[in-house]
């Protein structure tokens, strides 16, 4: 396969996140959509990376997991402490950081 059918494919999906990042008021909608956008930039590294064949973007790839990883975690702490406070995960009804 050429590569280029992984770049479409990595086009595409980060599409679908950043308008899933627009669209949704949902908070867990938001954060699914930002890890679509960060697999869409591992998929992109790696197969640039595959066709130039160096190794730099496959161990980005490893540091973007990482990354990922712990935003999750982070990010659904977040979301459940929102939750308990607020008792909703709808963007717009948090505003806890207005004055």
């Amino acid at each position: 396969m050429s590569y280029s059918y992984y770049l479409i494919l990595s086009s595409i999906l980060f599409t679908i996140g950043v308008s899933g990042v627009l669209l949704r008021r949902n908070l867990i909608v938001v954060f699914m959509s930002i890890e679509l956008m960060l697999n869409s930039v591992n998929l992109q590294l790696a197969a640039i990376s595959k066709y130039l064949h160096f190794l730099d973007g496959q161990i980005f790839v490893f540091f973007i997991i990482t990354v990922a990883a712990a935003e999750a975690a982070v990010g659904l702490a977040i979301v459940i402490a929102l939750y308990r406070h607020k008792e909703t995960t709808n963007i717009d009804e948090i505003n806890l950081l207005k004055g």
